[in-house]
C-alpha cells in the first residue's frame, strides 16, 4: 500500500489531505504526479480494502476512488466512505461510463463523476474548486467563532432581538435588584440569567447559592433554608447555618419556587421583608443581607389565583420580573447555539469536530424544540460524542428530528402559495402568544401595523383607522 504525502507550500492551517484508491498503479503515479504541485497531503493505495482503513486513519478531505476493482467494488466503498464521513468530496474514475452509473454514485453521496482516460486538466479544475470551497468553509467557521464570542453574554448565547433586549435588563437591572424572579419554560437558562445577575452586581465578590426548592424534603424544608442550632430535634448533633445565612452578603438562587409550600412560603416571605432569619429550634433571629433571585417554570399569577402561592409573596418577588422566551421564539439562535455546544463538546471529547451539515442544520432549524436550550444542548452533545466524522449529519440526530415532517409537514405543504404559507405562520405565532399582537410583530421581527394588515387582508377588509396601535 503506497502512501506519498505532499508538500504544503503555504503558511497557515495543514493542507489538506488527498486519498486516491485505484486498482491501477500507473493511474495512482499519474495523479499523484498531477497533484504534487497543489497544497495537499498525498495518500493512495491500490487495495480498496487498505485504502478504507487509509481514509479512516487519515480522514482525508478528497478521495479520487476508481469504480470497478477487486474484491470491493468503488460504489460500495463510496458507500461507507461518505456514512463514515460526510463532509468527504468523494470523485469516481471508470473506464465504462454510463448515465445510470453516474446518477446512481451522484445519488450515493459522490460530487463528480470522471471517465478513463482521465481529462487531467478537469480533474485539476475539479479539485482546485473543492480546495476553494475549503477555504471558504474555513473563512466561514472562522467568522461564525467570531460572530460566537461577540453574541455571547454571561455565557448565554443569543443575537435574536428578544435576546439583545433580555442582555440590556439585566445590565440596567444587576447593579440595583434586591428580589427578580426569572420565568420561563423548563430548559430556557433561567440559572444562566441568575448568574449573570450575580456576576454583574456589586456583590459578584460574594457567595452565590443555589437552591432547589423541587427537591426539599417538606420536613427539611426550614432547617434547610434557615438552618438549625445543636439538639433542635434528634439528630441535630451541632448547629448549622441554612442557605440564607451561607450566602450572607451575596445571593440566594432559589429555582423552582413554585414549588415550596404554603408553610415554607409565609418563612420565606419574613425574610424577605425584614432580612432576618430564624433557625429552628433558636428563639432569637438573625439579620442577613442577601439579594435573592427566585426562577420558576410555573405561572405563579394562576397559582394566586388557585390559592396555592402567596398573593403577598409573588407581589414581592415580582418587584422586577424577567422574562425567557422559549427556543421557538428566537430561531436566529439556533444554529449559533448550536455552533456554541458544538465547540464546547468537541473540546470536552477531544474530538475534531468542524461543523453540522446543511440538511442537518435545516432539520434543527426547523424542530419545535419543546425542551428548549437545554434539549438543543443534549442532542448537540450527544451528536459530538457519538459522530465518528468531522460534521454532524442526519444521522447523528434524534429520530424524533429527523422524522418531524411525518406529521403536519408533509409534501403536501410543498404545493401551499407563500401567501398561505404566511398566514399560516402568522396563526401559529399568535396562537403562542395568546393573541399578543405587540409580542406577534416582535417575534416576526415587524410592525404592530403590519400585523393589523395581514389580518385585515386574511378577513377580507381594510385596517382601520390607528391599527397601528395597541395590542
Amino acid at each position: 500500500m503506497p502512501v506519498s504525502a505532499g508538500k504544503a507550500f503555504r503558511q497557515g492551517p495543514a493542507p489538506l489531505g488527498v486519498l486516491i484508491i485505484d486498482d491501477d498503479p500507473q493511474n495512482v503515479d499519474l495523479l499523484t504526479a498531477v497533484l504534487e504541485n497543489e497544497d495537499v497531503q498525498i495518500f493512495s493505495s491500490t487495495d480498496p480494502r487498505a485504502g478504507l482503513d487509509l481514509f479512516a486513519e487519515k480522514r482525508p478531505n478528497i478521495v479520487l476512488l476508481d469504480v470497478v476493482m477487486p474484491n470491493l467494488g468503488g460504489m460500495e466503498l463510496l458507500e461507507r466512505i461518505v456514512q463514515a464521513d460526510p463532509a468527504a468530496d468523494v470523485l469516481l474514475m471508470t473506464g465504462n461510463y454510463s448515465t445510470e452509473s453516474a446518477v446512481e454514485a451522484i445519488q450515493k453521496g459522490a460530487c463528480d463523476y470522471f471517465t478513463k482516460p482521465i481529462d487531467i486538466g478537469k480533474l485539476l479544475a475539479r479539485v482546485k474548486g473543492i480546495l476553494a470551497d475549503a477555504d471558504r468553509r474555513r473563512s466561514t467557521m472562522k467568522l461564525e467563532l467570531e460572530l460566537l464570542e461577540a453574541y455571547e453574554f454571561q455565557g448565554i448565547v443569543g443575537r435574536s432581538p428578544l435576546m439583545l433586549e433580555l442582555f440590556g435588563k439585566i445590565r440596567r437591572i444587576a447593579p440595583h435588584y434586591r428580589t427578580v424572579l426569572v420565568t420561563g419554560e423548563t430548559g430556557t437558562g433561567k440559572e444562566l440569567v441568575a448568574r449573570a445577575l450575580y456576576s454583574l452586581s456589586p456583590v459578584a465578590s460574594k457567595t452565590f447559592a443555589v437552591c432547589n426548592c423541587s427537591a426539599l424534603v417538606e420536613t427539611l424544608v426550614e432547617s434547610e433554608l434557615f438552618g438549625y442550632v445543636r439538639g433542635a430535634f434528634t439528630g441535630a448533633a451541632q448547629d448549622k447555618a441554612g442557605i440564607f445565612e451561607y450566602a450572607n452578603g451575596g445571593t440566594v438562587f432559589l429555582d423552582e419556587i413554585g414549588e415550596l409550600s404554603m408553610p415554607a412560603q409565609a418563612k420565606l416571605l419574613r425574610v424577605l421583608q425584614n432580612q432576618e432569619i430564624q433557625r429552628v429550634g433558636s428563639p432569637s433571629p438573625r439579620t442577613v443581607d442577601v439579594r435573592v433571585v427566585a426562577a420558576t417554570h410555573r405561572d405563579l399569577r394562576t397559582l394566586v389565583k388557585e390559592g396555592r402561592f402567596r398573593e403577598d409573596l409573588f407581589y414581592r418577588l415580582a418587584m422586577v420580573e424577567i422574562e425567557l422566551p422559549g427556543l421557538s421564539e428566537r430561531v436566529e439562535d439556533i444554529l449559533l447555539l448550536g455552533r456554541h455546544f458544538l465547540k464546547k463538546y468537541s473540546a470536552q471529547y477531544k474530538k475534531e469536530i468542524t461543523g453540522i451539515t446543511r440538511r442537518a442544520q435545516a432539520l434543527l432549524a426547523r424542530y419545535s424544540w419543546p425542551g428548549n436550550v437545554r434539549e438543543l444542548e443534549n442532542v448537540v452533545g450527544n451528536a459530538c460524542m457519538m459522530v465518528p466524522g468531522r460534521l454532524i449529519d442526519v444521522g447523528d440526530l434524534p429520530e424524533s428530528i429527523r422524522t418531524q415532517n411525518s406529521g403536519d409537514d408533509d409534501e403536501s405543504d410543498l404545493m401551499l402559495t407563500m401567501e398561505e404559507v404566511e398566514r399560516r405562520h402568522l396563526i401559529r405565532v399568535l396562537e403562542h402568544v395568546r393573541g399578543n399582537k405587540s409580542r406577534a410583530a416582535e417575534i416576526l421581527g415587524v410592525s404592530r401595523g403590519t400585523i393589523y394588515e395581514l389580518l385585515a387582508k386574511m378577513k377580507g377588509e381594510q385596517p382601520g383607522p390607528g391599527s397601528d396601535r395597541g395590542t
